[in-house]
């Protein structure tokens, strides 16, 4: 397979913004910086794990994002409960991460991008300060946090994503 991946142009993060705008804001920021550090790569180079034994990759991190899209906003604030994993089951819970060796990169950048899409329709209509309950936990939980988690979410995960891309070709920033 000879793709690589895309090059992407960041979107900025706003500097003055309602809330709303804002939070979307970041959140496409982060977003973007994902697609931003696996750039150029060849698809050897995007199943390429960390460090043994992780089973942590530039194409799994993407799976991964792909359905924490699909479960936060699709399924609970968008009220589709029963849209399974895209990547996993109750037999693989890892398998965003685990099962990149023979996985189609270009196919899972496709659904990465349809996903971000879709959840931007799922939270579209819905106030912030509109709230569904976790189906697992119980816990009620507002849209407002499910933006603020997801940029947490992505924050956290961009960071793994700087270090791997690193260790692939020593590529750094922001």
């Amino acid at each position: 397979m000879t793709w690589t991946a895309p090059e992407i142009e960041r979107r900025k993060e706003p500097f003055v913004a309602g809330e709303r705008d804002m939070l979307e804001g970041w959140l496409d920021f982060h977003r973007d910086t994902l697609l931003f550090k696996c750039q150029g790569l060849s698809v050897d180079q995007l199943r390429r794990r960390s460090v043994e034994p992780s089973s942590l990759s530039l194409l799994g991190l993407v799976r991964h994002m792909t359905d924490v899209e699909r479960s936060w906003f699709r399924r609970r604030v968008g009220g589709a409960g029963d849209l399974p994993g895209l990547y996993y089951d109750e037999t693989n819970r890892d398998g965003e991460f685990d099962d990149v060796d023979t996985a189609d990169p270009e196919a899972d950048f496709a659904a990465f991008r349809a996903e971000v899409e879709l959840a931007r329709a799922a939270a579209a209509g819905h106030s912030l300060d509109e709230t569904f309950q976790h189906e697992r936990t119980g816990v009620e939980i507002s849209v407002r946090w499910v933006y603020i988690h997801m940029i947490e979410e992505y924050a956290r995960h961009n960071g793994h994503a700087d270090l791997i891309r690193e260790r692939i070709d020593g590529m750094t920033g922001d």
